[in-house]
């Protein structure tokens, strides 16, 4: 009974985005409003982490530290142009890549920085 009612509030809610004039549109705002609170999550955690790490992050040296910045920075630069970067293979397999690089380059800092 509890899967008849799921369903039948997503079927009403696909008919009201379908049939109601400017229903498309109420739906990409609050997918775009979802969008956005999520990316303010995302922020305000990485925010968070840096202040309970601040000592460990200015413990590091200027190289590293340079470099943690310019990987946080272009995993955001990544973020904000994926519409862009994935309509196409190539841009696709650059947008992996290069997401995949920021990755290893954090994942190496945290380890250098763990080594004595």
């Amino acid at each position: 009974m509890r899967h008849l009612r799921n369903i039948a509030i997503i079927a009403a809610l696909a008919l009201v985005v379908a049939a109601v004039p400017g229903g498309g549109n109420a739906a990409e705002a609050v997918l775009t409003a979802i969008s956005i609170t999520f990316l303010a999550v995302i922020a305000f955690a990485v925010f968070q982490a840096y202040r309970s790490q601040r000592l460990s992050i200015m413990a590091l040296s200027d190289r590293q530290r340079g470099l943690l910045v310019a990987s946080v920075g272009l995993i955001v630069l990544m973020v904000a142009g994926a519409d862009e970067m994935l309509e196409t293979g190539l841009g696709a397999l650059a947008w992996v890549a290069l997401l995949a690089a920021a990755g290893v380059a954090i994942w190496r800092l945290y380890v250098d920085a763990q080594t004595y």
